[in-house]
């Protein structure tokens, strides 16, 4: 059985946890993994503002080929995940995945594995806008 890819890719839209975690629900699957990157007040000791993410045109496309790679694997039923891009505030999420599987364990692997794979490969560019008004641009997510 190979699971099935219900969402992936790149938005600008608002992300919703409770959405990707519906999507990936099915009777064969015995466990569900969500993870919500959200934007988070500092980094590296300075109080951060908001975030703002840019992405290569091809940036869903990649999402979409990491989805797929997770949802072949044995055991996994459905994967979801998002990356926003554009102006996020303190609080939002970044990233939105969820995972299902036949068990516990084959979902947390998956969903974490996600996770790192996205962050690995999606051609994103991060600005961190700091409280002081300082800003700095960071080459991937």
């Amino acid at each position: 059985m190979v699971g099935t890819v219900a969402i992936a890719g790149v938005t600008l839209e608002v992300l919703d946890i409770a959405a990707h975690h519906a999507a990936v629900q099915a009777a064969q699957a015995g466990a569900t993994v969500n993870f919500a990157g959200v934007v988070r007040d500092h980094d590296d000791g300075r109080s951060v503002a908001e975030l703002e993410y840019q992405v290569h045109p091809t940036a869903g496309t990649i999402v979409a080929e990491v989805a797929a790679e997770i949802a072949a694997r044995e055991g996994i039923v459905a994967v979801a995940v998002t990356h926003r891009y554009g102006l996020l505030a303190i609080g939002d999420v970044a990233l939105a995945a969820a995972v299902s599987a036949a068990h516990r364990g084959e979902a947390f692997t998956a969903c974490s594995d996600l996770v790192d794979e996205v962050k690995r490969r999606l051609p994103v560019w991060k600005r961190q806008v700091f409280a002081d008004g300082a800003d700095e641009w960071v080459g991937s997510a």
